[in-house]
């Protein structure tokens, strides 16, 4: 959760839009996914990975872009949804968490990070910011590649191979990379399936 997973085996499931886990809810993995590409186009192969990574333990779903918590979705993404749902079990429970979208992320974190990175944002503070799939994608995206936002350089880290760094480093903010406060069925196998979408960003974006 944003805070502020064959026979053959596919290392990330999809979970049932029902059973989807959040916050210690119970699931039924199916094991015949692997993180959706990205709505996105272009970019960084390496951080297009990363966000793909995150996506695979935070809104594992075939929709994940209107996932709430707990497993419903919505349809008008034309603001964030900013439904505030409880929370049923682990360290915030009885809470409310307003986490949308491919990285659940919570309204007042959209609102702050949408007003740095939105390509459509404005000076006016209550400006609704879309919450459309290719926004969601771009405006995490370069707050990912801010490397005043971390304190470091992400891609570089992740381009020389330190993803677990890399995790450490986003895990009080996206609270199942393994680091956290909420770790889920997903977060062991995070860095395998890191490794896993870059060798197809990788080859997406023509670096070999």
């Amino acid at each position: 959760m944003l805070i502020a997973a064959s026979a053959i085996l596919v290392l990330t499931p999809m979970f049932r839009d029902s059973g989807w886990l959040r916050g210690g809810r119970s699931f039924e993995p199916e094991w015949n996914y692997t993180p959706a590409p990205l709505v996105m186009r272009g970019g960084d192969p390496y951080i297009r990975a990363l966000m793909r990574t995150i996506s695979a333990s935070e809104s594992n779903s075939h929709r994940p872009y209107s996932l709430l918590y707990g497993g419903d979705h919505v349809y008008d993404l034309s603001r964030h949804p900013d439904l505030c749902i409880t929370i049923v079990s682990g360290p915030n429970y009885g809470d409310c968490t307003t986490a949308a979208g491919r990285y659940q992320m919570l309204t007042t974190t959209w609102i702050d990070k949408a007003s740095l990175y939105h390509p459509q944002r404005s000076f006016f503070f209550w400006q609704d910011y879309s919450f459309e799939p290719e926004f969601q994608d771009e405006v995490v995206y370069y707050w990912l590649n801010d490397s005043q936002a971390w304190g470091i350089d992400l891609s570089q880290l992740l381009q020389d191979g330190g993803i677990n760094e890399v995790l450490r480093i986003l895990s009080p903010t996206w609270t199942s990379l393994g680091y956290g406060i909420e770790p889920n069925a997903m977060t062991d196998a995070l860095p395998h399936i890191y490794e896993q979408v870059l060798q197809e960003e990788l080859q997406s974006s023509g670096i070999e």
